[in-house]
């Protein structure tokens, strides 16, 4: 989970481990278009490290795609697996989903390379926010998509909301809700960078799940 700064060239993907038996059944000759749909963030930016971090929690159905989605933007320093928004019990892979829980990733940036509203970017043209039953091949509560938002983070995330629900080039409506950040749990150590341990079952699974194609659908390439 670890990134440098400096990134170049796209990391080999991973992916979320229910998809391993389910992928099986899902065409594996979908062609992946490459949507990295950076245009969003802030041309801007400062390309000057600054040295101080911040985090923000992001849903976006399989936590081992968003890990991988964040850890290829420039100046996020590492994306970590885990889970938020449920109740009853710490969450593991094999409870999360009876306690309420969203697969999510905590994003660790630096401050003089990204803001927040950059992040929030990214978010929406990596997901499909139309979508209330899950992401993509996944489906089920946990693989829902919302933005776990600090109290100073909130009002950024409405107004990126607000925002893309007036600019989006499609009809239908944004499901993904704003919430409120609740404590993020880290995830077992075997899914964190998942996408770099097993490269090539992670890209079969995410050209089966047709995740870059349905992005790239909505948001365009």
């Amino acid at each position: 989970m670890k990134k440098f700064i400096a990134m170049s060239g796209l990391v080999f993907l991973s992916a979320c481990a229910q998809a391993q038996t389910s992928n099986q059944t899902i065409s594996q000759t979908a062609q992946v278009p490459t949507n990295t749909s950076d245009d969003k963030i802030n041309p801007a930016q400062s390309v000057q490290a600054s040295g101080v971090t911040d985090t923000a929690i992001f849903a976006g159905g399989c936590f081992w795609c968003m890990e991988s989605d964040y850890e290829k933007l420039p100046g996020v320093i590492e994306a970590v697996s885990g889970y938020a928004g449920g109740s009853g019990v710490t969450p593991t892979y094999k409870n999360h989903t009876k306690y309420g829980y969203y697969e999510v990733v905590e994003v660790t940036y630096d401050t003089g390379l990204l803001s927040y509203n950059d992040l929030l970017n990214y978010f929406w043209v990596h997901v499909d926010p139309t979508d209330d039953g899950g992401q993509f091949c996944d489906r089920g509560p946990s693989y829902r998509t919302a933005i776990f938002a600090r109290p100073d983070q909130i009002e950024a995330a409405r107004m990126s909301k607000a925002e893309i629900i007036a600019t989006k080039p499609f009809s239908a409506d944004i499901v993904t809700p704003v919430l409120e950040a609740p404590t993020f749990y880290e995830a077992e150590d075997y899914h964190q960078d998942f996408y770099q341990k097993e490269s090539d079952h992670y890209m079969r699974y995410r050209t089966g799940c047709r995740r870059d194609a349905r992005t790239a659908q909505l948001w365009g390439k």
